[in-house]
């Protein structure tokens, strides 16, 4: 059995990134030898994956990638918020995103297999972060846009992330648009993009609100009245439609029509949106400890 000295641990360490302890019983369950002591704390760590996956992590972060035309976004979830600060899960989510540009991935199962520029591919490298880090991890979705249009990726707060892309204008323009629909999350483009049956309901719900007296009004008066108030909700509703955050006395739609542009599309992901956080009664645990 090899000596295991501290410079075999720190080796070992800057190796895996695991810590000294786990090093260490890695390298005592494995005689010493550093290739099979890696082996070993990747297995481990695979293994710890496991039972932290049913785990809820609501929390994480939003990063991106970009070259060109071509860009994309990446959730990384965690199960706190402090993880999800943590330089390791940055790096990890970081390199993830950079795995999903260079791969081409476009959803979170194939990326799963695409490599990091370490060698490791990024299932590896979320059960040694796991590992590492104590907590649940999960690459849940990513978003991804290639064209020869002009593109932004824009992330705020690592919370938020868009892509946007714009026929015409500039990068500035794109970005613009990005940072706008990331404060406003419009629902819908342009209302050419507003679904049929929304628009239904809503003039239903408008007629259903109207007073008796409005309602005695002649049909085509009626029927201006209620397109009025659709097409307030169309604009509220779209991106398109909304006052620019960058200059609200025009809406973006005319921002975009004076820099000669056209908003082709967007993407937005959100942390955590629409998963089911856990709620901790901190009163009632404490309540029960004491019955106990």
């Amino acid at each position: 059995m090899a000596e295991i000295t501290a410079s075999l641990v720190k080796e070992l360490r800057e190796r895996t990134g695991a810590g000294m302890m786990e090093c260490k019983k890695a390298l005592t369950e494995n005689t010493g030898d550093i290739d099979a002591a890696a082996e070993w704390l990747r297995k481990s760590g695979l293994a710890k994956a496991d039972k932290k996956a049913g785990r809820v992590a609501a929390e994480g972060r939003i990063a991106m990638a970009q070259a060109g035309g071509k860009a994309v976004l990446v959730e990384i979830n965690s199960e706190t918020d402090f993880v999800a600060k943590d330089e390791n899960f940055l790096a990890f989510a970081n390199a993830v995103a950079q795995a999903a540009l260079s791969s081409g991935a476009t959803d979170a199962e194939v990326l799963k297999s695409a490599k990091l520029a370490t060698g490791e591919t990024v299932e590896e490298a979320r059960a040694a972060a796991i590992a590492k880090l104590g907590e649940n991890i999960q690459v849940r979705r990513l978003a991804t846009i290639d064209t020869a249009n002009n593109v932004a990726a824009y992330v705020h707060g690592g919370k938020i992330g868009v892509l946007v892309e714009v026929k015409g204008g500039d990068a500035d323009l794109a970005r613009g648009i990005a940072m706008h629909v990331a404060a406003m999350n419009p629902p819908y483009n342009k209302a050419a993009d507003v679904p049929a049956d929304f628009v239904a309901k809503e003039k239903e719900i408008e007629l259903a609100k109207m007073s008796d007296k409005d309602k005695q009004k002649p049909a085509e008066i009626l029927e201006k009245i209620i397109s009025g108030k659709i097409a307030k909700i169309v604009n509220e509703v779209t991106l398109y439609g909304q006052p620019y955050v960058l200059d609200t006395d025009k809406t973006v739609e005319a921002a975009v029509k004076a820099a000669g542009a056209d908003v082709v599309g967007f993407q937005r992901l959100a942390v955590g949106e629409g998963i089911e956080k856990v709620k901790e009664d901190y009163a009632a645990e404490v309540a029960k400890a004491m019955q106990v």
